[in-house]
């Protein structure tokens, strides 16, 4: 059934989410810190016995020079490539080396980057997260570090994600001024957020994004990433607006307001994970040319394979 507005209330819903302060410094110091260390780009052929796709198990620092994992796919045709970054849904990790071979097969160069601290849930990931939390925290990844966006760990994330496109302008097949960022579900905000705090990032695909209007999705579904907030909330009542005013510098209505490339995006109508108005409340904030599906009997899926042909094609005409 539908979890949220129809489609009529979707193009006329506005999101309420304004963003701190200083928002903008803060981003800039969090990123000024991380360019500090070293990229140190280590890029490892291995061989998995695939016939026009050359796989390479890349390693290069990213929050606090952390070391963080991905795979990356070359189709084996001539360079300079355009490069396509992707990030995973929560939960998910890089995955296997054969995992995730679309867009090789479409032309680019792939860098699917592993996600900190996650990798047990429906992929498999390859990546530590070092920091530990200052309070206490529900299962996943949601409330860790919610007393101060200083510590939460989508600051480390979002930092990460990042650095991956530092890493996929320098790799020397690629051309560093076609790199895409996209990503599903939570992959999605984090395509959003790099979108955000990036000018050279030439597209950004987000299929159903999460991180998007989060105060509202706390309130409007009872579905997890989002009722980990929920579960927090109940026990330490009376927090909420100081919670929110952490998450309030993750979230993908405000790195919205500053994406200038081109960018597509999805939302289902029967999504109770990211419901509908939340992804539409980032969609209209974003400033450059943008185009969204919209999946009528669709939940947390999107528009699948659907979703992935719309990207592919709107990536052609952008970064031909």
């Amino acid at each position: 059934m539908l979890t949220d507005l129809d489609e009529a209330g979707l193009l006329a819903y506005r999101s309420a989410v304004t963003d701190p302060a200083d928002f903008d410094a803060f981003w800039a110091e969090t990123l000024d810190d991380a360019q500090r260390h070293p990229l140190d780009l280590v890029v490892e052929q291995v061989e998995v016995g695939l016939a026009t796709v050359d796989v390479f198990d890349v390693t290069f620092s990213g929050f606090g020079g952390h070391r963080i994992r991905a795979w990356l796919h070359l189709p084996r045709i001539d360079g300079p490539l355009p490069a396509v970054v992707q990030y995973q849904g929560y939960g998910g990790g890089r995955g296997h080396a054969y995992q995730s071979l679309l867009w090789s097969a479409a032309g680019y160069a792939h860098l699917s980057m592993d996600s900190r601290g996650q990798g047990a849930g429906y992929s498999a990931g390859a990546t530590g997260d070092p920091v530990g939390t200052s309070g206490p925290t529900t299962p996943g990844v949601m409330t860790r570090g919610l007393e101060a966006p200083h510590d939460h760990y989508y600051r480390r994330l979002i930092t990460d994600a990042v650095r991956a496109v530092d890493a996929a302008r320098a790799l020397e097949r690629v051309d560093a001024a076609r790199v895409a960022v996209v990503g599903g579900s939570q992959g999605g905000g984090l395509a959003l957020a790099v979108g955000g705090l990036r000018n050279d990032v030439a597209a950004v695909v987000a299929h159903v994004p999460f991180l998007c209007d989060i105060r509202r999705a706390s309130r409007i579904t009872d579905a997890m990433p989002y009722k980990e907030l929920g579960k927090y909330l109940a026990v330490h009542r009376g927090s909420a607006d100081r919670v929110f005013a952490t998450l309030a510098y993750f979230d993908g209505v405000s790195f919205a307001r500053r994406v200038d490339a081109p960018a597509f995006l999805s939302a289902a109508l029967m999504d109770p994970t990211c419901p509908p108005s939340t992804v539409y409340g980032a969609f209209h904030e974003l400033r450059g040319a943008k185009d969204i599906a919209l999946w009528e009997y669709n939940g947390h899926d999107g528009g699948g394979h659907d979703d992935d042909e719309r990207a592919v094609r709107g990536l052609a005409r952008v970064l031909a």
